[in-house]
């Protein structure tokens, strides 16, 4: 089973196992058969590692800026990129950040047109 899961799937998964070597069922399987049903429930239910990125990129207000992960940097790394983007882009940026974190630092900058 892959690290970090939750203790219910733990539990179904040791619970399926035990279950199978007292049945006699899929004779030194019983861990492969265990693990391939219980990730099937985490796929189904959302739970797996892709799933639940994709589902944080969904929700990240900048994903459609031209700077990647532009929260995340500071203002003079967003500096160091501004003279990199076109006008348009730069228009993108600086309504971003007038309407979200609203930095001096950024606006007087893109305001100067560095």
């Amino acid at each position: 089973m892959p690290k970090g899961i939750s203790p219910k799937r733990e539990r179904e998964y040791t619970e399926l196992e035990r279950k199978f070597e007292q049945e006699g069922r899929y004779k030194g399987r019983e861990e492969e058969v265990a693990a391939r049903i219980v990730n099937k429930q985490r796929r189904e239910s959302g739970e797996t590692k892709g799933q639940r990125q994709d589902k944080r990129a969904g929700h990240a207000p900048d994903r459609e800026l031209p700077i990647k992960d532009y929260q995340r940097l500071t203002v003079p790394q967003i500096r160091n990129r501004l003279a990199e983007l076109t006008a348009a882009q730069r228009k993108t940026i600086r309504s971003f950040e007038s309407a979200h974190k609203n930095r001096k630092g950024v606006l007087e900058a893109l305001q100067k047109g560095h």
